[in-house]
This record gives C-alpha cells, structure tokens and sequence, in this order.
C-alpha cells in the first residue's frame, strides 16, 4: 500500500468523473444481470461500455487481473473471475468494477439479486450496504481508520454477521490502492487521522456464517471457508469541507431497476448532474 495523497478540489473532481463512469457501467449491468446470462457476457459488456465512453478498464492488466469485472456469486466474497456458467435464479453476485478516467482511478462494488432471492439473503444485501453508509459516515476529518471500522463491524456484528478481516478498503487517486488501509473492523480513536481532501473506496465484505475465508486455486477467487453467502458493497468517497462526499453513485442501478432511495443525499452536497 502506498502514502496517502492529499487531492485538491480540482483533482477530486477528476476523480469523481472516474468513478460515475464506473456507476453507469454498474447501470448498464443491471439490466443484464438475470437469470441464464454469463458473468463471461458481463465482463465484455462492461469493458465495451467503459471504451466507449472514454475510460479505459481499471482492473484489467492490474496485478495481472485477466477481466475489467470482478463477478463474485454466492460464497465467494470478491476478486471472482468471469465465466461461460450462467447465473441461477436466487443467486447473488457482487459485480466489483474500476475504470481509469483522466489517469485517476474509480472504483466500486454493489452486490446484485439474480431472479428471486431467498429472505435470508436479502437481509444479508441490506445489512451490508447498511453498514457502508455507518462506514462513511465517520469518515470525516480529525476521525481514524479505527473510526470507520468499528462502526461498520458494530453494525454487521449485532445483527448476527461476521466481518471478513483479511480483505480491506483503501486510499484511491492516481492509484487503484493508495493509503490508508480501510478495514471493516477496529476500534475507535485508532489508526491514520482523516484530513481534508483525503479519498477512499470504503467498502464492508460481510459473511453470513463465519469470517474465515479461502482462496481458490485460480489464484484471484476468495470465498467462505463455510459456504455460506456473502455480501460486498463499495462507494469511493471525499472528504471535502471536512465532510463526507461519495463520489460514486448507485442511482444508476437503482434508476434501472425501478428503486427509488435517498441514502446517498446526506452525502452529496451537490445534486448529480444526471
């Protein structure tokens, strides 16, 4: 992991292009994503979407990554690979994209219902992105790491989840992993301090069962050690004015999906341009 960048206005406001670029990729995928499609077809989709509009794949080529999108199903928690199987109904699936824009990175996640879903599981969707705007909302100037984690793994622990403590959040800009770390665990007045211009992609992996996690032996795929479900949300956000700013949008999905929601309002200051 490498220092934490300071961004200015300006440089922010790069970055935010970045990442809405990544949120209308997300849109697009929306409508795809259903019973019988390929997270193979996913994965082109998405790179051809992000060409033609003047981005280029942030994860493609990174670290060796062979895909633009990371498509986790199920058990697997993140860094899923592509393939020709085709989604099921009642299956979910954290589509986890970045995208280069102006030479700053965006990226973020959001885990998507295949057909109908069971119960269980969508309490588990909710919990998760729940505890994401908890997260973002300590992510504040003179606050810590620690600050961000407590809240997110206090929020996933009372409601019965576990929180996967291997896989973190980070700084972005220039790039995909900048400082500081952002575990979704910890204890509050701990860690690097937050200062103005600072920015992160926050983003809760939460279990189901257990937070014991595997790798598979594709070298990219983690997943549960207990098989049971997991859940991955993942907005990049500024601290501008001392307070948090997402930069990332899942208005695009929701827009596509017919979800009307006002979460993201209290951290935006300014109305998207949509």
């Amino acid at each position: 992991m490498s220092s934490i960048v300071i961004k200015t206005r300006e440089e922010i406001e790069l970055m935010r292009e970045a990442a809405q670029l990544v949120s209308k990729t997300l849109g697009m995928l929306a409508s795809e994503i259903k019973p019988g499609v390929t997270t193979l077809k996913l994965d082109q989709l998405a790179e051809q979407y992000i060409r033609d509009h003047g981005g280029k794949p942030g994860f493609l080529g990174l670290y060796d990554c062979p895909c633009t999108l990371l498509t986790s199903v199920n058990e697997q928690i993140v860094h899923g690979l592509p393939t020709d199987r085709p989604l099921e109904d009642g299956d979910i699936l954290s589509a986890d994209l970045g995208a280069i824009v102006h030479e700053y990175y965006g990226d973020h996640a959001y885990t998507f219902k295949v057909g109908e879903v069971a119960p269980e599981t969508k309490k588990l969707l909710q919990a998760t992105k729940e505890s994401l705007y908890v997260g973002i909302n300590e992510f504040r100037a003179g606050n810590r790491v620690g600050d961000v984690g407590f809240a997110i793994q206090t929020y996933a622990e009372e409601k019965g989840y576990s929180v996967v403590r291997e896989l973190v959040g980070h700084g972005i800009g220039r790039k995909m992993h900048e400082g500081p770390e952002m575990p979704n665990y910890g204890r509050r007045g701990r860690g690097k301090k937050f200062a103005e211009g600072m920015t992160v992609a926050i983003e809760p992996m939460i279990n189901m069962g257990k937070k014991e996690i595997k790798q598979l032996k594709d070298g990219w795929t983690i997943v549960t050690r207990d098989g049971k479900p997991s859940a991955h949300f993942e907005h990049d956000v500024a601290i501008i004015d001392g307070k948090p700013e997402i930069l990332s949008t899942f208005y695009y999905i929701y827009k596509a999906l017919g979800i009307e929601s006002d979460e993201e309002d209290q951290f935006r200051q300014n109305k998207l341009n949509i």
